[in-house]
């Protein structure tokens, strides 16, 4: 008989689990509808063509594809064969999962463009899918929640994506983190300072990693990219002065004086900060990381990045703005800016950190017990006029020894219990025991109701 299992990279969540993850969840919708945004769902799977060139060379490869139905391989030919994937995957797979929510969201902005209400605010909860290799913090399906602004340039986005950040981790009880921010322009501008204009991509890939590999290793990938040992001398100082405690917009305007683009993400950055300001809102938890980078392609302003000190885990959410990521799909002109808080990260460093609530918030109140027939009809009728008054209640379904139903709702987690007996029955009351306490007490259906309902 073969054992069953999972594929690398993915899980199971049982009760206790999901209820942590809807914490979570319901941390961040809170915050996402407080600021006005409104959900959507996309599917699973889209065309290649869609998710395809849109996250970089090292993001295509990540893509999960899916066989064609059928034959899938009833067009493909020995000369596809010998030319290898490249001549052959677009004759086996037309659709793939989806590697984030952000490109999707941007084919459902150009189809529906005509329903919608511009600037569009959208949120969006689902799962995504890369080919990566897993590890702690890094799985191949894991649930990411966005939320972005399509059809306004306006600072003030980014300004109020930093507030929903600091919003939903104080939700949660997170307080040692940080909120890295760049500007993709200075990343450019950085390229172009340094005699490398053009090459801002293979740049942005190559620094991404600098915290992961250190700066010689990125050194020596940049030269495998191309770039020259005097470019490479000249990023120098920059990385060095990313790392110490100093005016950064002060340096970025000296460094960067050579580039027109480099400065307007300086100056980008400096609004988004006197925005805040202007809303009353401090710069806590709000750094500006030079080197910061985020390996999408897509991204043409500012960038984030958010890490939570003192864990083991990596970045829990990220994000930034494109200034037209729609017109690959015939849609042009149309800026955005969004961000995503990685749920499967936040959970494990909420586990990490022993920050989850004690109690479960979402599981039965009180579970109804009883000694015979006659108890277990009382207790349906009470099961009733429990649920009608909104309270999570049940029944042990079997007619058992009452210490297996105790059993049953003490390793359930269940508070209460509800005994259900002939003085009970008499009375029309019901002993309400407290499993934590022990203590046991007859109360009046209205007693029991007016009690949970206060919970």
């Amino acid at each position: 008989m073969q054992k069953p299992s999972l594929p690398k990279g993915t899980r199971d969540f049982g009760p206790i689990q999901m209820a942590r993850r809807n914490f979570i969840l319901e941390t961040i919708k809170d915050t996402f509808q407080l600021f006005g945004y409104q959900q959507i769902e996309t599917p699973a799977m889209e065309n290649l063509s869609t998710l395809t060139g849109k996250y970089g060379e090292e993001g295509d490869q990540l893509l999960f594809k899916i066989l064609n139905s059928g034959d899938f391989l009833k067009k493909v030919d020995l000369k596809d064969l010998s030319e290898g994937a490249a001549a052959t995957l677009p004759k086996v797979a037309e659709k793939g999962l989806r590697y984030d929510l952000t490109v999707p969201f941007a084919r459902y902005v150009v189809m529906n463009r005509n329903e919608l209400t511009f600037p569009f605010k959208r949120y969006q909860i689902q799962p995504v899918w890369r080919a990566d290799r897993p590890q702690k913090g890094r799985y191949r399906e894991f649930y990411q929640c966005d939320a972005d602004v399509v059809g306004t340039d306006s600072l003030v986005c980014e300004a109020e994506i930093i507030l929903m950040i600091r919003r939903v981790f104080l939700g949660l009880g997170i307080s040692d983190y940080s909120i890295k921010i760049n500007n993709r322009k200075i990343l450019t501008g950085i390229s172009e300072v340094i005699g490398e204009a053009g090459k801002e991509g293979p740049l942005a890939v190559a620094i991404d990693k600098l915290d992961k590999i250190g700066w010689e290793k990125v050194r020596q990938e940049l030269t495998e990219r191309g770039f020259n040992d005097e470019a490479v001398q000249k990023l120098g100082p920059l990385v060095e002065a990313s790392t110490q405690e100093i005016d950064h917009l002060a340096f970025l305007k000296i460094f960067l004086a050579g580039s027109e683009i480099g400065l307007q993400g300086v100056k980008e950055l400096e609004e988004t900060f006197e925005i805040m300001q202007t809303m009353g809102q401090d710069l806590a938890k709000v750094q500006l990381d030079m080197v910061l980078a985020r390996g999408l392609s897509y991204y043409t302003g500012a960038i984030f990045e958010v890490k939570v000190n003192q864990v083991s885990i990596g970045s829990v959410s990220g994000g930034g703005r494109y200034d037209n990521l729609t017109g690959v799909f015939g849609l042009s002109g149309v800026s955005g800016v969004g961000f995503s808080f990685g749920v499967d990260r936040i959970y494990d460093v909420m586990e990490e950190l022993g920050l989850f609530p004690q109690e479960d918030s979402q599981g039965t109140q009180v579970m109804l017990a009883y000694f015979d027939e006659k108890g277990f009809n009382y207790a349906l009728n009470i099961l009733t006029l429990l649920r009608a008054a909104g309270i999570r209640s049940e029944i042990y379904p079997d007619q058992s020894k009452m210490k297996k139903q105790l059993d049953y709702a003490s390793k359930k987690g269940i508070p209460y219990v509800g005994i259900c007996g002939d003085e009970e029955i008499a009375n029309k009351t019901l002993a309400l025991k407290n499993l934590t306490s022990g203590i046991q007490e007859n109360w009046t259906l209205d007693q029991v109701i007016d009690h949970f309902s206060g919970v």
